[in-house]
């Protein structure tokens, strides 16, 4: 397994299957376990305002459960920063959350709410969280996550795969080449860049690819390949085409 790009593997939506009957099964952190002992270097899991898949309690084993890291998936608020604190988990990665989307659409606007991301972020760095910010491949919005006291930044790469799938690979390689500038932009300030959303088995070599990259993180594809071939072996096709493109 090579140690120069990292696999998070997302395990949000094993609990979203899970709630959709209220059933104790299936367990997102037997998924994080297995996860962990098909190879991945961390686990992600977003605790949600309205706990609309991970609860409370699936944060409280997977703290005691995980040997790897866990980054903590959470919105810019003050309920979410105390359960953040108090667990203190590796990684902290703050996200844009509205009730009614379906998943995290677009990046966070960093820029423009300077001030009181700085306030929020000291605390969870003082800590001893690793924080991050999920955001758009923008020069803008990479100062400004530098300015505010990131160590690290998550690139939104939705809109790269989804121009993938919907064939307008124009855009896709324009937006190929935004993420890789992005990604050196960023490095340059001292930030670590990780990136993640909506990747697959064909829409992640280019972004593995990208030197200035140390993390991929990946949920819903990976559990819902797992339907058909079960996780730890989708697990190990994501990181053989992680590390082939890396080589």
């Amino acid at each position: 397994m090579s140690n120069d790009l990292r696999l998070g593997v997302n395990i949000d939506h094993v609990a979203t299957l899970r709630n959709a009957r209220g059933s104790a099964y299936p367990d997102p952190v037997r998924a994080a376990k297995l996860a962990e002992d098909a190879g991945a270097d961390g686990i992600t899991a977003h605790l949600r305002e309205d706990r609309r898949h991970i609860k409370d309690d699936d944060i409280d084993a997977l703290m005691a459960a995980l040997t790897v890291p866990l980054n903590f998936e959470m919105a810019a608020t003050y309920e979410m920063q105390a359960i953040a604190l108090r667990h203190t988990p590796h990684a902290v990665c703050i996200v844009p959350e509205k009730r009614e989307e379906r998943t995290t659409e677009g990046g966070l606007e960093v820029a423009k709410d300077q001030n009181r991301m700085a306030d929020y972020i000291a605390p969870l760095a003082e800590a001893g969280c690793r924080v991050s910010l999920f955001v758009a491949a923008d020069e803008v919005q990479l100062d400004a996550s530098k300015r505010v006291g990131a160590a690290v930044v998550e690139l939104h790469t939705g809109a790269y795969c989804d121009y993938h799938y919907e064939g307008r690979f124009a855009e896709r390689d324009a937006e190929l080449d935004r993420l890789r500038d992005g990604a050196a932009f960023a490095q340059s300030l001292g930030l670590e860049v990780h990136a993640g959303h909506g990747l697959t088995f064909e829409t992640v070599a280019p972004i593995a690819a990208i030197p200035a990259v140390k993390e991929l993180n990946i949920g819903h594809f990976l559990i819902a390949e797992s339907v058909f071939m079960g996780l730890a072996p989708a697990i190990h096709e994501m990181r053989r085409l992680m590390d082939a493109a890396r080589a």
